[in-house]
């Protein structure tokens, strides 16, 4: 007698040689839970599709998943929201009203920067109140500023439609009337010079230019190699606004989770995929294996929400890979510190940076020499400041993260000791404490064990880097060039990493299959 996972995949294959070609492209499967890949099965699902999500965790999420630790609450990934409508619209998409799901608040102050000489700098989301900022404490005109937050968001409306709403590889993107805005401002999008050039060139103060040439993190990027148009990321703090979910950003997974189940997604969570099967140039389904076994899954629609890198070697090791594209250098990764603190710092906002005295060394170290730099700069989010619910009155739950190189190998054992202890010294000397006499608990995720826990290729936070002007088309494709049925989302496919860039990349890999509802 065969095991019920054989004779469910037999019945399986019956319903296929009986059913015909529409019933049978019915049928999807997504491969994660990430953001990118709920979008997907949302949208999916309203086509007409049956859906099912392959998860190899036990929780959904990817990296934007969170933990708990004797009342203090941590948001394990992504700690930055942006543009909640692209969030909302997938409730919208059913006719549902977001906010029965979950709530968020816009933020005033978008981050607090401090510099080793004292100098704090609250970073106002309403662009006028941070140019008057900028006057008074640094001393200097505020209409730089103005100026360059406008032609941010000039070019960011430009762009958009083209770069991040629609697919870079078919030529059809190209022919619509949206796209023209576009090609009429490719001449400012500064493709020739590096951010860091254009931020310098407009900006009146290196406090401020070091300031955004920050936003390059955002994708894991280094500014003074990253082009110039990358400038315009910081249009999402200032004039789109940053917010934060109500009970952290984990809410936003489980808004996402709770919807897709109403409609009527399936979610196989703690099952892995281990093989994408296809015959000829058409994906045929998958193989997967969980702690009950193992089985076949049919479908002829596949989407990875999985890094492409492992995506081609590990579960289509007998396809043709694009080698060119998958070989584009990585993002940064992190090292990050969830601490339990023992006290209540008044000064501190949701997000905090706390910068390091040469910028250009640290970025060399983590590109160049795939190392840590000794004066790190600090990224400290403390969700409560905003929100009593995520750790006990009195205490706060710190997120407390510096950017590294991925993982090709090196002593991660020394590196983050050393990290941990140059961090130590940094923001005991910036809050004038001492600080390991108040970290009740601590909790840390890195490089190797990024790349375990959510599959990222060496542990890269964004998937590719964008160092160089044409990483927007060398980023994979939302889908197969050389297996139809098969379409790719997350941070490792266009547009890129990052909540927004996701979202998004699941709304463009389900707009490119066809609705046969």
């Amino acid at each position: 007698m065969l095991p019920i996972h054989a004779n469910k995949c037999t019945m399986r294959m019956l319903y296929f040689c009986n059913t015909s070609r529409k019933e049978m492209d019915l049928r999807a499967a997504i491969i994660g839970s990430g953001v990118g890949g709920l979008a997907s099965a949302i949208r999916l699902r309203k086509k007409g599709y049956e859906v099912d999500v392959f998860e190899r965790n036990t929780y959904p999420g990817g990296k934007l998943s969170a933990f708990e630790w004797n009342g203090f609450q941590f948001d394990a990934g992504p700690s930055l929201f942006t543009l909640p409508e692209l969030v909302d619209e997938l409730f919208e998409l059913w006719g549902k009203n977001p906010r029965e799901y979950f709530q968020y608040e816009a933020l005033e102050v978008a981050c607090r920067y401090q510099w080793d000489d004292g100098t704090v700098l609250h970073s106002y989301t309403e662009s006028e109140k941070f140019a008057e900022e900028v006057e008074q404490v640094l001393g200097v005109d505020g209409a730089p500023l103005r100026a360059h937050l406008a032609h941010a968001e000039t070019i960011y409306n430009a762009t958009t439609p083209l770069f991040m709403e629609r697919s870079l590889h078919r030529l059809k993107s190209y022919l619509t009337p949206e796209v023209w805005p576009a090609v009429t401002q490719l001449h400012k999008l500064k493709l020739f010079s590096s951010m860091h050039e254009v931020n310098e060139s407009r900006l009146n103060h290196p406090k401020l230019v070091q300031l955004f040439d920050r936003y390059a993190t955002y994708n894991g990027s280094d500014p003074y190699l990253a082009p110039g148009v990358m400038h315009t990321i910081s249009h999402l703090e200032h004039n789109s606004g940053t917010y934060y979910p109500q009970g952290g950003m984990i809410q936003i997974t489980r808004a996402l989770v709770r919807l897709a189940q109403e409609v009527g997604v399936n979610f196989r969570f703690g099952t892995s995929v281990e093989r994408i099967l296809h015959k000829d140039d058409r994906v045929m389904g998958l193989l997967w294996s969980s702690s009950t076994g193992t089985g076949k899954h049919l479908s002829d629609i596949v989407v990875s929400n999985a890094d492409v890198v492992p995506t081609y070697r590990n579960l289509l090791p007998d396809a043709v890979a694009p080698e060119k594209t998958i070989a584009q250098p990585r993002s940064s990764s992190a090292i990050i510190f969830y601490w339990a603190i023992d006290q209540s710092f008044p000064s501190l906002h949701l997000h905090n940076i706390f910068f390091s005295n040469d910028y250009r060394a640290e970025f060399n170290a983590i590109f160049r020499d795939s190392s840590l730099y000794a004066d790190p700069t600090v990224y400290v989010n403390v969700t409560a400041r905003v929100d009593a619910t995520q750790a006990p009155s009195g205490k706060e739950n710190w997120f407390v993260m510096v950017n590294a190189p991925g993982n090709t190998g090196q002593n991660w054992d020394r590196l983050i000791a050393e990290t941990r202890e140059r961090v130590i010294s940094k923001l005991s000397r910036a809050l004038g404490v001492s600080l390991p006499s108040l970290i009740l608990h601590e909790e840390v995720l890195e490089p190797r064990t990024i790349e375990s826990k959510t599959g990222s290729y060496q542990g890269s936070l964004y998937g590719a880097a964008s160092n160089n002007r044409y990483a927007a088309f060398l980023r994979h494709p939302n889908f197969s060039n050389s297996l139809k049925g098969l379409y790719f989302a997350g941070g490792s496919a266009h547009p890129g990493g990052g909540i927004p860039l996701c979202l998004l990349s699941g709304k463009i890999a389900a707009g490119l299959i066809q609705n046969t509802a």
